[in-house]
């Protein structure tokens, strides 16, 4: 350890000048940790002095340059998932109180995120993507100023200067890496640099980027680092650190860095002059045997079953017993409600108090487990505001449950058909459909492979606590590659939301959830289901009726009357015909998911629509025809006067 007015250096932190918040703790070894093990925490350690940087009484940014070098390693608790992973940071002040954890790293919270007067700098190394910070990926660096959304990042590679080529570094690999942070006040330059433990300094940074911060860093201001855990939990450690305010910071010696903490691996047995059996060891072992006897047959109760399958998949795997306890053995006054995947029931997870809804599929239903393990594929993974998040599973003899997120609002389609819900205005509406719009443009081109939803619809939309859209159910999902085209498959889906094409084909496209998606959305902004039986046999479909409103100039007719004429106009015109073109029976015509945002978001102007009938809708056929259309396929699809909820992801809610 070294330390001066200007510098230190410390290979391990025992006697270190270091305050500690949240969680952090400093080992026995030396090793500095900021979150442990648990979800939902927070962890911070600051350098307890702060660094005067002389911005006020200096007429030369050159007084602002600073160096940084540090050890760090995050270890997830789960195989490839933690978050949200941590950050270094210089701030005006150690007082975080106002903050929050998650996605916000400690560090702001969302009325002051991105306000001037934090004066706060941040390099975070990021392992979940958060799209509402514009976040590119789940494992990158930014450089953040009073803001998490970060002025420039990129995804965490590290040059290698042997084979001068850049070569990719996991965030979550579990292993220590070095990070070198150097600033040129002369020059305004920030340079970020990556390499893995036992890698030389590359030559080249990861990032590097103008920027002045001669507004931003105070006379006096405090170093540290902060990390965040959320609903997946993780451990983020610091190894070392150096610092340097006047020149470069010295290197640290890795041989003198505390090691990480370990499992400790099973012994190989007992050695010594030899095992004498007496009369009380066997004693012992026939009560051991008797009390394991017993535990064995008490544990079957709770016996679960594990497949070399799911060691592919991300999500947190809860006991069984866990969840038993949640939901006080699945009792009757716990069930939110059932569907065609089996019945849904809230819970509370002792170990941290958090509300959460379980899926229980049973082994006789109609789906089982091969959407089950789609649902896993697919979900597990994903992260993106408007999406449901799956916690977790568990899987015990014939049944199958599927842990999410507890959605208080319940489903979209009980605030649009129902009288239990307050009416909807038209604000949240908007949001509500651009959310919805924003989760599908994620799955179909920002992930890391092509989701296929293939069941949008309002029931399988949930509300959160802020009333924001949130699209789940996964049940019937598909990936592939992109660019690769997607296989035949059974039609399936609910009637009045399949695309004409998928009845020839059978093959699901992003084209046919846009299709879906302008059913959806007419649906919000009518207040009708999109085939809404009005006297025996007559059926309305929703899209031919606000396609004729439209031709007679009275498209605004068709809004849904309980809003009562409150809304703003040219956003009404502009969803209904969104969700004309959307609905076009030609799948080519159809607008992606990125251009439905672009319209959404007034980056472009919506195309004028025809006025063919047959290119809108199903087939642009009568309602006769299209009866004859549905009865065709009785194996696929089945034919209702009003689409229901009948998706159990509309009942994880608060027992509406």
């Amino acid at each position: 350890m070294a330390v001066d007015e200007n510098q230190f250096v410390y290979n391990g932190f025992n006697g270190a000048p270091i305050h500690l918040d949240g969680v952090a703790k400093i080992h026995s070894n030396g090793l500095l940790q900021l979150t442990n093990s648990s979800k939902h925490n927070i962890g911070r350690a600051f350098y307890q002095l702060p660094v005067r940087f002389h911005t006020s009484s200096s007429t030369l940014n050159q007084d602002l340059s600073f160096s940084t070098h540090f050890v760090i390693a995050i270890v997830p608790v789960v195989t490839n998932l933690s978050g949200h992973g941590m950050a270094f940071f210089i701030s005006p002040s150690r007082d975080f109180n106002k903050s929050v954890g998650s996605q916000c790293f400690g560090l702001f919270n969302y009325s002051n995120n991105g306000l001037p007067s934090n004066h706060l700098l941040a390099i975070e190394f990021d392992t979940i993507e958060n799209s509402e910070f514009n976040d590119i990926n789940d494992n990158h660096v930014g450089i953040d100023v009073n803001s998490l959304e970060s002025n420039v990042s990129a995804a965490v590679t590290y040059y290698s200067n042997k084979e001068r080529i850049n070569r990719s570094l996991e965030l979550i690999s579990g292993s220590p890496m070095h990070i070198w942070i150097e600033y040129d006040g002369f020059e305004n330059v920030l340079n970020v640099t990556l390499a893995p433990i036992k890698s030389p300094k590359p030559d080249q940074s990861l990032l590097s980027t103008h920027i002045n911060l001669s507004s931003i860093l105070l006379d006096s201001m405090y170093i540290g680092f902060t990390a965040t855990t959320g609903a997946v939990s993780g451990n983020h450690y610091v190894l070392g650190w150096s610092f340097n305010k006047s020149g470069k910071a010295q290197g640290l010696e890795i041989s003198k860095l505390p090691s990480l903490p370990h499992q400790r691996k099973p012994g190989h047995g007992i050695t010594g002059l030899g095992i004498t059996i007496t009369v009380t060891t066997v004693f012992i072992g026939l009560t051991i045997t008797i009390a394991g006897t017993f535990y064995v047959l008490r544990r079957k109760k709770y016996e679960e079953i594990r497949e070399d399958w799911e060691r592919e998949y991300g999500p947190r795997r809860f006991s069984y017993k866990d969840l038993f306890k949640a939901t006080k053995g699945f009792i009757d006054e716990e069930l939110l409600g059932a569907g065609g995947f089996g019945k849904v029931y809230r819970g509370v997870l002792q170990s941290s108090k958090e509300q959460v809804a379980v899926k229980k599929v049973s082994h006789d239903s109609k789906q089982g487990m091969r959407e089950f393990v789609a649902e896993i594929a697919s979900m597990g993974r994903l992260r993106h505001r408007n999406l449901v998040q799956l916690l977790g599973y568990s899987r015990r003899k014939g049944e199958l449950l599927l842990v999410y997120d507890y959605m208080p609002n319940g489903s979209l389609d009980k605030f649009l058909f129902s009288n239990e819900k307050p009416v909807l205005n038209w604000a949240q509406r908007y949001r509500i459909i651009r959310g919805v719009a924003s989760a599908l443009l994620y799955l179909h081109e920002e992930w890391e492979q092509v989701v296929l939803h293939k069941d949008v619809k309002a029931s399988n939309v949930l509300l959160d606590a802020d009333l924001n859209g949130r699209l789940g159910d996964f049940g019937l999902a598909r990936l592939y590659d992109h660019g690769a085209n997607p296989e035949t498959t059974h039609v399936v889906g609910t009637v009045g939301y399949l695309a004409p094409e998928l009845t020839r084909t059978g093959k699901a496209t992003t084209s046919t959830d846009v299709f879906a998606f302008g059913a959806f959305i007419l649906e919000v902004a009518c207040g009708r289901r999109p085939i809404q039986l009005q006297q025996l046999p007559i059926e309305v479909i929703l899209v031919d009726w606000v396609f004729e409103k439209w031709r007679e100039g009275a498209i605004l007719e068709t809004s849904d009357p309980r809003l009562g004429g409150d809304y703003l106009e040219e956003e009404m015109k502009l969803v209904l015909k969104l969700g004309l073109l959307c609905s076009k029976s030609n799948a080519v015509t159809r607008p992606s998911m990125r251009q439905v945002m672009q319209y959404l978001d007034g980056d472009a102007l919506l195309p004028e629509i025809i006025h063919d009938s047959t290119s809108i809708g199903t087939t642009g056929l009568g309602n006769e025809a299209y009866s004859d259309f549905v009865m065709s396929f009785p194996s696929t699809i089945v034919k209702t006067s009003a689409p229901s909820a009948t998706s159990t992801e509309s009942i994880l809610t608060s027992g509406q």
